[in-house]
């Protein structure tokens, strides 16, 4: 594959004319302004499934909270998620902070420039570390996620399935082929560039674009055809009933979710399956569960929460219980004043409820 697309193509010119429009466009971003490989790995895993914009802010909170691979290592678990909450995929944070650690105990600290080290490190793929490795040490190696497959795949006219994980490793042969050895940082970042403002999924600007001469898609008209991508599965909806249930003091009981598995760790109101229908039923399987004695009030809201997978649709009844923070027995639960709730990290679901406090 790689000597057919390569075939005509003048690799000069295209780094020529794809560097000379990143130095005059590109964006000011804060993971920009050095090559701190911790700053680069911070951003980028921030930047997976998540817009630039809203980055942006978090990036600048957490390197606050989190300025050296020491602060983010020795922090506490919750206050990195809740440095996180509203990000999204939770996991992102707990990989990287796990990852710091071992940057830390084996690296004295600094972040590995050797492919093979960087990527055994907790939640570092092939992109990450291609990023990484061009971005922070200017390495010529590939960083190849979605935008950059769309770019190709268009410039070489490529109709192959990129969810498929073939298609990714052939288009970082490409990559490997073209990147500019002087510079690859720029390069890498340049292509990431071209995807977010110019070669867009839909309606891309083509007349824009600094390396329209280059582009087979282009010439022939079928830019918008690609890349070739299978259709997800429908996300399942997952009906819920969720409950905050305060005492007279205006208490609240909130609930930490298991370690593993979706949003792990995070805290959230107590969540009853949705095949429990009447509030006698709600009250019935919380004391059962969880050991409480309380009394299920009016429906007062409702949440539905996308996730890539599944569809939470989260009916939110007000409960009222009269036992104590004693009598609370379960070690998931805890119950926390109005201004204490705001310490803990909630997922965007759960935050929503907060207005039914």
């Amino acid at each position: 594959m790689l000597s057919r697309v390569l075939r005509k193509f003048n690799i000069f010119q295209f780094q020529t004319d794809l560097l000379e429009w990143y130095g005059q466009n590109k964006r000011d971003l804060p993971w920009r302004q050095d090559q701190n490989p911790y700053k680069v790995w911070v951003s980028e895993i921030m930047l997976q499934q998540t817009q630039v914009d809203t980055v942006i802010p978090y990036f600048y909170r957490f390197m606050e909270q989190f300025p050296t691979v020491y602060d983010l290592a020795s922090a506490d678990e919750q206050e990195v998620l809740k440095a996180w909450e509203g990000l999204g995929y939770y996991s992102r944070a707990r990989n990287l902070q796990n990852a710091v650690r071992e940057v830390v105990s084996e690296y004295n600290g600094k972040v590995p420039d050797q492919p093979k080290q960087l990527g055994e490190l907790k939640g570092i793929g092939p992109y990450t570390r291609g990023a990484i490795l061009s971005i922070a040490f200017n390495q010529p190696e590939p960083a190849v996620d979605g935008n950059v497959m769309r770019v190709l795949s268009r410039i070489f006219n490529i109709h192959d399935d990129i969810s498929v994980g073939r298609t990714r490793k052939s288009f970082e042969e490409i990559v490997r082929a073209i990147i500019s050895e002087e510079d690859p940082s720029s390069f890498n970042q340049a292509l990431m560039e071209l995807g977010a403002l110019i070669c867009t999924p839909k309606s891309p600007m083509c007349m824009f674009c600094p390396v329209m001469e280059h582009c087979e898609a282009y010439e022939e008209g079928i830019q918008e055809q690609l890349p070739v991508k299978a259709k997800k599965a429908k996300q399942k909806k997952k009906p819920y009933k969720s409950v905050i249930i305060k005492n007279e003091k205006g208490e609240v009981i909130i609930e930490k979710r298991p370690e593993t598995g979706l949003l792990a760790n995070l805290w959230q109101f107590p969540m009853i399956p949705g095949q429990i229908k009447t509030n006698e039923e709600a009250e019935q399987w919380l004391n059962k569960e969880y050991g409480l004695d309380i009394t299920v009030d009016k429906k007062v809201g409702d949440v539905r929460h996308v996730f890539s997978h599944i569809i939470w649709e989260i009916d939110v009844y007000e409960a009222m219980t009269y036992q104590s923070v004693k009598e609370i027995k379960d070690q998931r639960l805890r119950m926390v004043s109005r201004e204490e709730i705001d310490k803990f990290p909630f997922p965007v679901s759960h935050q929503k409820m907060m207005q039914y406090i």
